[in-house]
């Protein structure tokens, strides 16, 4: 069965929150982020992106970078704009997008569980941006950024979550993008014992998002041979009935030695082709391609997704 722990978290002073708070470091580069942190001596991105302080076009991986990570880190805990907080406990998150919302329990997930396999993985990691992510850890003496988990909940932990988020949020905000971002924190002892008799029940967590994070705490837990807290990562989990899987677009540079009418011709040997279509999919088994001016939904013809393993049937494969 997946452990997860309560931890003592550092949160934002609330009246700041609005102000600290950022996009996570890997969607920007970093002349955006430079542009995003300017005039605002709070952002996060001042540890996360520590290169906008540093001279143009230095190297991301230099050791100045990391060391001015960890510099900044420590200036906004001085400050007060990051505060410890005294206890372990878990977290409520939201996230209001549009119509969609989710809500995730921040806590600690085991290092271990996720080398022995009961927190799962799905996509394999790329060395540098794996080392990164331990040198950020590592010079900071801590980890920033929550993995993205989901597992399946109960209707009983459900019904928890959503009497305690009928009350007031300790810290509320609306981002520049328009979501919305609420948290609440969970200190009483029974209500934490609740929390973990549920996650006690469950076999295993996915990660959904930041495989690199994860295998770099795993990494870090081996070096310091799990002492302190290094054998436990930062993770925020939510329930498989909330996420919602937005579109992951590619772009195929050119066709090869075809032109747009071969290619096309060639698809509909995989797929049942809708032309005219907005290129939204709704259900599995579906693609959208953007071609020639043109959306279309491409879905796979059914003699193709016959006896398929699991995992053979993914999109993907």
């Amino acid at each position: 069965m997946a452990t997860i722990r309560p931890f003592a978290a550092l949160r934002p002073k609330p009246e700041l929150a609005q102000q600290i708070c950022e996009l996570p470091y890997d969607v920007m580069s970093s002349d955006e982020a430079r542009d995003m942190a300017q005039d605002n001596p709070y952002s996060f991105l001042h540890v996360s992106r520590p290169e906008i302080d540093l001279a143009p076009g230095i190297d991301v991986y230099s050791e100045a970078v990391y060391n001015k990570g960890a510099e900044n880190f420590r200036l906004l805990i001085d400050q007060g704009a990051l505060i410890p907080d005294i206890n372990p406990g878990f977290y409520l998150y939201r996230q209001i997008m549009g119509d969609h919302i989710q809500t995730g329990l921040v806590a600690v997930a085991s290092c271990q569980e996720y080398d022995e396999g009961v927190i799962k993985k799905h996509e394999l990691t790329r060395p540098a941006k794996e080392d990164d992510r331990v040198r950020h850890i590592e010079a900071l003496n801590s980890q920033t950024g929550p993995v993205f988990l989901t597992c399946r909940t109960s209707a009983e932990y459900g019904a928890w979550v959503e009497r305690i988020i009928d009350g007031r949020p300790d810290i509320e905000l609306s981002a520049p993008d328009g979501v919305q971002h609420a948290s609440w924190p969970i200190e009483d002892r029974g209500e934490i014992a609740f929390i973990e008799q549920q996650f006690s029940r469950i076999e295993h967590l996915y990660v959904a998002d930041g495989h690199h994070r994860t295998a770099a705490a795993s990494r870090v837990n081996q070096s310091r041979n799990g002492n302190g807290h290094s054998g436990w990562f930062l993770t925020v989990i939510f329930p498989h009935d909330q996420i919602q899987i937005l579109a992951y677009n590619r772009t195929v540079r050119d066709l090869s030695d075809l032109d747009a009418t071969r290619f096309l011709s060639k698809l509909n040997d995989v797929f049942d082709m809708v032309e005219n279509h907005n290129g939204e999919c709704t259900t599995k088994n579906e693609l959208g391609l953007y071609l020639d001016g043109k959306w279309r939904r491409l879905v796979f013809k059914a003699e193709n997704m016959e006896s398929k393993t699991a995992a053979d049937g993914l999109d993907v494969a």
